[in-house]
């Protein structure tokens, strides 16, 4: 009885195995328009690649693959679409507009750094 009781403290209170994270939230809502490419709506290839733009806040989300024209490849879709397909874009809801993120693989963490002007 004492272990049963010592595990759901553990749990309930954010010991053990359990995370007690707080989870980021965009201060945009969800249906903020945002853009990203076929390759990760259609082809549902990994975001590697976000900026949130300095000059008008916008927010975009891209995979490795390689393009010309941005205007054949580019979908704009809600917020929420993109955080259903990755949680860990979550991380980011912070970052601030000017910087932009990247990462070697969709299993790999985010790295932050500045845009330069």
């Amino acid at each position: 009885m004492k272990i049963i009781f010592f595990t759901l403290a553990m749990a309930l209170f954010g010991f053990g195995n359990t995370k007690a994270q707080s989870v980021k939230k965009f201060k945009e809502p969800l249906t903020t328009a945002v853009f990203t490419t076929k390759f990760v709506m259609e082809e549902n290839k990994p975001i590697t690649y976000i900026t949130h733009d300095v000059d008008d806040g916008a927010w975009q989300f891209f995979s490795d693959d390689e393009f010309e024209d941005f205007e054949s490849v580019a979908k704009v879709v809600g917020l929420g679409e993109i955080i259903q397909m990755d949680k860990s874009i979550l991380e980011l809801a912070d970052m601030p507009a000017g910087y932009y993120a990247y990462r070697v693989s969709a299993t790999s963490k985010w790295v932050i750094q500045k845009q330069e002007e």
